[in-house]
């Protein structure tokens, strides 16, 4: 995840603080030296660096703070409240135009930032809201990218708008408009060509895009892998061809981190969209005061609540009912562990949940090794080599049974053993807390993983 290093610089910082009754100005100036070499290393604009510090110190060094019950956490309130501030303060929406009116956005960016996936991930979301969305092929230059734009509108069941490569983009755009107009489309998403650099013809060929049809929002894909570099991209397509907002791919790298907290104090442009995965719905709405939470390790449980809900929206009611009540006598079989692993994948993973909790200090690096992956597909393998009726009754494994089923899913007796202790551990915690899922979930009979 990105950050990872400036937040376990950050906690270093105030874990130095916390460990203070009292401060002195001298304690707070050195505590904020660190903080502002841990900025720049995470590749945070030097200039917001700057006036970010100016902020804090001007806050932190007064008597109310100085001589408060506990100063350390103050000065980490303030810290949090002007890392939200520098990345826009309040999250901020699409906008869409009224009534039956076609809705267009065109996303733009250099070359490899992902703006085709970013089209196919926007087309998902919008999906969700009940919008009917076309995908337009407008980069002309990669033919690659055009059968990339089809494939992904396949999996996001989106119908892709595409002409070839001999016709220009902008007539491309004015067609694919005119055909959402007569097929009741609500919303246009232009896919356009990047360059490895910025240059005159891309813009150009931007403009003549706009002169075309009316967009009504610009949308500026970056790569956060690029740092502050993202940040000078975000300043000279906004000067020369005007952008509405941007959406942060490869979020989820182990970046620095620099392109998030300077994008929006320097172009004045917000942050709408952080891409967090490969897949169609990892992508999420970009909330200042949540990744200001994450930055200083405070965890981000309404991301994770926001994701429980997801999940729910499309689990099955009759089958959860179903569970809830075998919970309830004490029933828990490897249908219902290779359920709950499903769930678990849908939220991201184990060590996704953990590091959205507050106070755990686990990073997803920890813990989303390749190696915990080929652990769970194992596992799942264990499982799906199981007849019907050993999942449905765990009590009929024997030892004829488990060489069958290690056979099955090409692993070790040993693995199979392993499991099934660690199995029955856990049904063991299912019959002490029947209702401990339903109360996770918010619902009668829901549960969140």
């Amino acid at each position: 995840m990105a950050f990872e290093s400036l937040t376990e610089k950050l906690q270093n910082v105030f874990r130095a603080l916390r460990g203070k009754g009292r401060l002195s100005e001298e304690d707070v100036k050195s505590a904020l030296k660190d903080v502002k070499m841990a900025l720049l290393e995470a590749d945070v604009n030097f200039k917001v660096v700057k006036q970010f510090i100016s902020n804090v110190t001007e806050r932190a060094v007064g008597q109310d703070v100085m001589e408060g019950l506990n100063p350390g956490q103050m000065i980490v309130k303030i810290v949090n409240e002007e890392l939200t501030s520098i990345m826009g303060s309040e999250v901020t929406d699409l906008t869409f135009r009224p009534g039956k009116e076609v809705t267009v956005f065109m996303l733009c960016g250099l070359q490899g930032a992902g703006k085709t996936t970013a089209a196919a991930k926007l087309a998902t979301r919008l999906k969700l809201k009940s919008k009917k969305t076309l995908l337009v092929a407008c980069d002309i230059y990669r033919p690659a990218a055009i059968d990339q734009l089809k494939r992904n509108g396949e999996k996001a069941e989106t119908e892709v708008f595409a002409l070839g490569t001999d016709v220009k983009p902008a007539k491309i755009a004015k067609e694919a408009y005119d055909y959402a107009v007569k097929n009741a489309f609500n919303v246009v998403i232009l896919d356009t060509a990047g360059r490895l650099h910025i240059d005159d013809s891309m813009m150009d060929e931007l403009k003549e895009i706009k002169a075309a049809v009316d967009v009504h929002e610009t949308l500026l894909v970056v790569d956060a892998m690029t740092g502050q570099d993202a940040v000078n991209v975000a300043t000279e397509f906004n000067e020369k061809v005007g952008i509405d907002g941007v959406i942060l791919s490869k979020a989820d790298g182990d970046t620095r981190g620099g392109a998030a907290l300077s994008v929006k104090a320097v172009t004045g442009k917000p942050i709408l969209f952080a891409s967090n995965g490969e897949k169609l719905n990892d992508m999420e709405p970009f909330y200042p005061d949540r990744m200001a939470n994450r930055i200083l390790g405070m965890g981000d449980v309404l991301t994770l609540i926001d994701k429980v809900q997801a999940a729910n929206e499309e689990r099955d009611v009759q089958k959860d009912a179903e569970m809830a009540k075998r919970l309830k006598k004490g029933k828990f079989d490897f249908n219902d562990y290779l359920e709950s692993m499903k769930q678990m994948k849908k939220l991201g993973g184990f060590a996704s949940i953990l590091s959205m909790l507050p106070g755990m200090g686990i990073k997803a690096g920890d813990l989303d090794s390749d190696e915990a992956e080929l652990k769970l597909k194992r596992t799942e393998a264990i499982v799906l080599s199981m007849t019907k009726q050993e999942r449905e009754n765990p009590k009929l494994m024997s030892p004829q049974r488990k060489f069958r089923i290690a056979k099955g899913a090409g692993v070790d007796i040993s693995e199979v053993n392993r499991f099934i202790k660690q199995f029955e551990q856990s049904q063991k915690m299912m019959k002490q807390f029947p209702g401990m899922m339903g109360k996770f979930g918010g619902k009668k009979g829901r549960f969140p993983f």
